[in-house]
This record gives structure tokens, sequence and C-alpha cells, in this order.
């Protein structure tokens, strides 16, 4: 017969049917049982006594019963109710005792398989073993040689988790365990030799008031996974070789679980440092300047791809910040890794700045003497601010030339034009100059705008017409809020459907302060007298 916390019969057998007769699922216990078994539930759910026998016994119907406690699920408990004039044979009580512990390991197994967060399985492990196994549990993890990974529980109460600076040989059987050797017997092992860093807060006052302790080895995926350390009061009943037999088994699937969610803990951190390098750099204003960035990978829930940007700032305000975007041949994280490597040769690159020429000639030099790296189309864009303009050096190498947003609305295209970069051992460039008034803005993007399939059939490219119509109405915008803008509209364009890797780079320059007179540059040149496009 199961029954859950809250003393509802959730389940029962013909048998349970015959020995209580109004047993039924969805009855309360209390209502078909006799007072010693309900008092019996009420102190398992609650978490007492768990170190001694979990045999109850009385009388139902004038008949001689013992009643077994097992794990259920979700905290119920599963009673074997045992009837006769006698007590159970041996082969009776081993088998209600093994179902029980195969009902506990099973739920073990559930619970740990159901996450992968390290810190949740050793808080479940301790939980369960504190429950069912012993008064208290501990865990001690694999650590650096100094501190160690430390997660208690008594039973009944909370989890606490910390690392602690340890030597491992100061509890007998601990060292042992960690190097992965077999247990250790708690006969052999002096309870009052516990460490205080080994015992629940609140379990005893000190170690005189152990009974008894168990300390069972954690074994993982071809190496040590920890070790489990059992703890019962004085005047509980001491371990016996049948228990210590089962927290062996206990132990192995905890330690299994441990094992696999250790591993991808550190592959998960390992992800994330290499990560780092790939995504795009935090963008914002430097010297004066402003710099803003949205990037989308092109498949769902991906943060990296083949395109990239990136920004080097100039060491002084007089000399020119490098920004750069590109568009990586391919998809997903292998283009994100080729595009990790262009910006690492771009950053070795960042001393030739002052020669766009020279700068992508090395490029396409150092990408042709690699065998697996394939083209890359980019652009480059150096900038300075003078006075309240921003002057721009723009170079594209196979890539769509940036657009310029003036402040009237007007949208014009750079007059630059080069080689990809990769492909072929000859190339040509072609550097533009262009000059930023206070609020204008220069756009620079990668094709994944502009090929996004979508709109109202679901198959209709956004343009470049598109993307000049919505930039002609961001005039005067923050570079921000246009590259925000732009992503946001190509977004609802695009819809659910598939589209490949987008990138926006903006660099403005900062709008005119508003109020008081206006402050006239000596060296400001006027509409006629700005740099000319060669």
């Amino acid at each position: 017969m199961t029954v859950d916390a809250d003393g509802i019969v959730l389940a029962h057998n013909e048998q349970a049917g015959v020995l209580l007769a109004r047993v039924g699922i969805g009855v309360a216990l209390g209502d078909v049982a006799p007072a010693w078994l309900v008092e019996a539930h009420a102190r398992r759910v609650g978490g007492a006594g768990e170190g001694a026998s979990a045999w109850a016994g009385g009388r139902i119907g004038g008949r001689r019963v013992k009643a077994l406690a097992g794990a259920g699920v979700d905290g119920a408990v599963t009673w074997w109710l045992v009837a006769g004039d006698s007590v159970p044979d041996g082969a009776a009580l081993e088998l209600a005792r093994e179902r029980a512990r195969a009902g506990l390991l099973q739920e073990l197994s559930s619970e740990l398989l159901a996450s992968l967060n390290l810190d949740r399985c050793m808080a479940v492990t301790v939980q369960r073993a504190a429950r069912h196994l012993a008064d208290a549990a501990v865990i001690v993890g694999m650590g650096d040689g100094r501190l160690f990974p430390v997660t208690r529980c008594a039973t009944g109460g909370p989890v606490t988790q910390e690392r602690v600076a340890l030597e491992p040989g100061q509890l007998p059987g601990l060292a042992e365990a960690l190097a992965g050797l077999p247990a250790v017997s708690s006969r052999w092992i002096d309870p009052h030799q516990v460490p205080s860093w080994a015992m629940p807060e609140g379990f005893v006052d000190d170690a005189a008031d152990i009974g008894s302790v168990a300390v069972v080895p954690l074994p993982g995926h071809g190496v040590p996974a920890g070790c489990l350390v059992l703890l019962r009061r004085r005047g509980q009943a001491t371990f016996t070789s049948g228990e210590e037999a089962f927290a062996q088994l206990f132990a192995a699937r905890a330690g299994a679980a441990l094992s696999m969610a250790r591993g991808h803990t550190r592959q998960a951190r390992v992800n994330e440092v290499l990560m780092r390098d790939l995504l795009p750099p935090a963008l914002g204003r430097v010297h004066g300047i402003c710099f803003a960035g949205r990037y989308r990978a092109s498949a769902e829930g991906e943060r990296v791809g083949g395109d990239f940007y990136d920004l080097h700032p100039a060491a002084t305000p007089e000399a020119e910040t490098l920004a750069v975007l590109g568009d990586v041949c391919g998809k997903g994280l292998e283009a994100a890794i080729t595009a990790g490597k262009v910006r690492n040769a771009l950053q070795a690159l960042v001393p030739f700045a002052a020669d766009h020429t020279r700068l992508l000639t090395l490029l396409n030099s150092a990408l042709l003497a690699s065998n697996q790296t394939p083209f890359v189309t980019l652009v480059l864009a150096t900038a300075v601010q003078q006075d309240a303009w921003v002057r721009l050096r723009v170079s594209s190498a196979g890539h769509p030339a940036p657009l310029i947003v003036r402040t009237t609305g007007q949208v014009e295209e750079t007059r630059t034009s080069g080689t990809l970069i990769g492909a072929f051992a000859d190339v040509e460039f072609t550097t533009a100059e262009v000059a930023l008034r206070p609020g204008e803005t220069c756009l620079l993007y990668s094709d994944g705008i502009t090929e996004a399939r979508g709109g109202p059939l679901g198959d209709v490219m956004f343009s470049e017409d598109r993307l000049r119509s919505v930039l002609s109405q961001c005039a005067g915008m923050p570079a921000e809020v246009i590259t925000e803008r732009v992503q946001m509209v190509v977004a609802q364009w695009v819809g659910e459907g598939r589209h490949d890797d987008m990138a926006v780079l903006a660099i403005g320059a900062p709008p005119r302060p508003t109020g008081g007179d206006r402050l006239t540059a000596v060296n400001e040149p006027t509409q006629e007298g700005e740099p000319r496009e060669r």
C-alpha cells in the first residue's frame, strides 16, 4: 500500500484490500488503518528514526501484522504488510527489504538524472541519504588539494554547501575514498574522530554524540566522484554489513550522476571561456565617436556564426580607431571559429591600419597561406573626431559598401570596392573618405540583412532599397537606436523563417549639444569643403 506525505492512499493491491476492508485510493490512512500504522507513517514522513529499523508492528482485526516502510516517489511511503501469528521468516524479510531498497535506488536515479547541475545533484544525494540511510550525510567532492566542496544535510534539515580547506587524513577512510580505493568498514572508524566540518549544523553538539560512521566512495566514470559520509547519532543502531553494502550501491548510483554532472559543468565552463573570444565585443563611445552593433546568428539559440564585427580603439584621440565588419564563408560554429582566426589576424595587423590596402593585402596573404581557411568579405573603417565632425576612411573587400545616413534623411552609399580576402593572390581595393556631420551615421552591414527572405509572401528579399528606406527614417538618431531599429525591422520581415547570419555596425558623430548658441569650429569644413570620396 502506497501512502503520500499527507496520509492519502495512492495505491494498494488486493491483499491490502483484504487486510484493510475499507481501504481505497484517495482514502485517508487514518480512516482505514490502526493507530500504530498511522503513527508509524507520520514518523516516516517526518524523517524521525531513519537510522533505526524500518519495521513497525501491531494488530489489525485481531491478526498480528508487521509493516515494512519502503521509499516511494515524491515523499510517499510504500508499506509492505505481512500478516501472521509469527514473525516473518528471513526470506520474507529480505525480500521486502530488497524491494524497498530497489525503490529507493530507482527514485534516486530518476531525480539525479533530471538535472545536470552538480550542486543540485549533491544536494539531492545528501537529502536522500540522510532520510533513508542515516541521521546525517555529507558529500566531500574532488578538490584541488587544499579546498574541497562539502555538502551537508541532517534528516529533515536544510542543505548547506561550501568549499572547505581540509586535510583528508582528518577522517579515517576519506583519503582512501577520494583516491578511489574500496570503502573502509565502519567498525574500523572511531566516530569521535569526525571533524567539525563533517557535521551538519544542529546535528550534534560534538563528535562524542556520534555513534556510528560510514565512509563510502562515490565512483565516477573512470575517476572518483568524491566520498559519501554517513553519520548516526549515539544510541542509534550501528551500520550493519548489509546496510554498508546497500550504501555502496546507493553511492554507485549517485557517483555516476555526479560524474556526469561534473563533466557537463566542466565542458560548459570550457565552452564559456572559448565562446568569450568568439562573441562580438561590447561597443560604446571611443574618443567621442559613437559605436554600436547588433548581431543575430542564423541558427535559433546560437550566439555566434560566420558574421563578425570588431573594434580596435586608438591609443589617443588624435589617432584613428579601427572598426571592421566581415562575413566568413559558412555558418555555425565552424564559421565562427574561422571568424575568430580572422579577427586574431586583424588584431595583429592593427599597426598597419593607417594603410588599408597594405593591411588587407597582408591579411589576404595570411589567409591564402592557411589552406583550411575559406574566403571572407569585410569592410574596414578608420575613424577620428576632428572638432564636431567625424572623419572616416572606408575600404571594402568584396563586401557591401557602407551606407551614410545624413541628418536630412538622405542615404548615400560609400564609393568603395575591392577583392574578397583569401581567394586570389592579386587583390585591389578602393578607399573612400567620408565626413560625418554631428548626428550623422555610417552603417556597416552584412548581406544577411539585405538578403533576408520573408515579408507577406514569405520568400521576398529584404533588399538594399528597403534598408535605405528604414535608414532614411532614422535621420538624426543615435547609432545605438539605428542598429536596434534595423535589427527589429529585419527580424519582423523574416518572422519564423530561416535566415543567414546578420550583423550591423554603426559609427556615429555625436549630435551637437542642444541649447545655447552654436559654437563654430575654426577648422569646420563647409558643405563644399568636405572631403571628396576617392
